[in-house]
């Protein structure tokens, strides 16, 4: 099997697919990953045991003329090369999750007749999974709406793979993911408060709208919601972040946890949650879903449409609201008091949250891959 990765959103899903293909017996050096120089999957993906090559950039949307001349002629070359490795390898399956690089992939491995399985994260596809929608074999998606956008019986609904370490975090009872960032359990003993607990993160990069605005409201939420707040801000605005914390009066900063980035406790982040702020990415259709976690979405302004139609899938089915990014500095506050004072509708978004859990979803992805290479063989 051959996994394009591609960048961003897509590497996380398709890491957890191969993780679940490792599990069920695949060997490692039947695997391989193309990926793109630069990326951060070129220090993602060898940590997950698996051979990885790579192209190069080249991207197409919202260029200028002459570079995106330039991208063309690279793309040409990125076909070259994706040929060449589909050549040496000779894969039974390929798996594309979205991005520019699986544009010259998909291309190869359809002029080397390997049957591929792209995986669409959001609600609607990007321009790239959308140009190679009649080259694949089969179309893998988060949700059911997908459906739309592709030929009749292609798409198959798998869910997100979620990772498996996000998966584990569930099994934590709340008191012990509140421990790991030494906020105030939800049994305290006789004269302790109890204080419900917002995760707010806006990804490893972070999201500098969702920091100030929440550093703007924070006083507020601390005092007045009687709140406990595990903040990840992200590495760029973290030195701003930090600064911010410092300045809190002891009674407050014993209530705030800052971060620029959680790893292993991300999941206990999630678990220790009532209520999440974040962004609208694909993986906030299955991760506050999988903890059944209320959250009030922000979709990012430059990727407003996928963002936005993703908050709003959730938002329809009563387990998130959705909040605009120029709202923040104004609503923020009062939307998130007004939620967590509100235990009768925080309850019924709960309950909506868990009905949307696809925490299968890397199992069946991997045995659509097994199934479609099986497929391929036998005709």
């Amino acid at each position: 099997m051959v996994c394009a990765g591609g960048t961003g959103g897509g590497i996380y899903p398709a890491l957890a697919t191969v993780k679940a293909l490792q599990q069920e017996g695949q060997p490692d050096d039947n695997l391989l990953w193309i990926g793109v120089r630069g990326e951060m999957e070129e220090e993602l993906v060898p940590r997950a045991g698996i051979e990885m090559e790579t192209i190069y950039s080249s991207p197409l949307a919202g260029l200028p003329l002459t570079t995106k001349l330039k991208s063309m002629v690279k793309l040409v070359y990125n076909v070259w090369l994706a040929h060449g490795i589909m050549r040496r390898f000779r894969p039974d399956v390929l798996l594309v999750t979205g991005g520019y690089m699986s544009v010259p992939v998909a291309v190869a491995a359809w002029l080397n007749r390997v049957p591929t399985v792209s995986f669409v994260p959001d609600v609607e596809p990007g321009s790239a999974l959308k140009a190679i929608g009649r080259l694949v074999t089969k179309v893998a998606a988060t949700v059911e709406d997908t459906a739309v956008y592709f030929a009749p019986g292609k798409t198959i609904t798998t869910g997100y793979p979620v990772r498996a370490e996000l998966i584990s975090a569930t099994q934590l009872s709340r008191d012990e993911a509140l421990s790991q960032f030494d906020l105030v359990s939800t049994s305290a003993t006789v004269g302790e408060e109890i204080r419900p607990t917002l995760f707010v993160f806006g990804g490893s990069r972070g999201a500098q709208s969702i920091n100030r605005a929440l550093m703007a409201s924070l006083p507020d939420l601390l005092t007045q919601g009687q709140m406990q707040v595990i903040h990840v801000s992200g590495q760029l605005t973290w030195p701003e972040v930090e600064a911010f914390a410092e300045t809190l009066p002891p009674d407050q900063r014993r209530f705030y946890r800052p971060y620029p980035y959680l790893h292993e406790r991300m999941g206990a982040a999630f678990r220790a949650a009532d209520l999440i702020v974040a962004r609208g990415g694909a993986s906030m259709l299955a991760e506050g879903p999988l903890f059944g976690t209320p959250a009030v979405l922000v979709p990012y302004p430059h990727a407003w449409r996928t963002q936005k139609i993703n908050a709003d899938y959730l938002a329809e089915r009563g387990a998130a609201v959705r909040l605009n990014d120029e709202d923040l500095d104004t609503k923020l506050g009062s939307t998130v008091l007004g939620l967590l004072a509100d235990r009768a509708r925080l309850n019924e978004m709960k309950r909506a949250a868990h009905s949307l859990n696809t925490a299968v979803g890397a199992t069946k992805l991997a045995q659509l891959l097994r199934h479609t290479s099986q497929k391929d063989k036998q005709t």
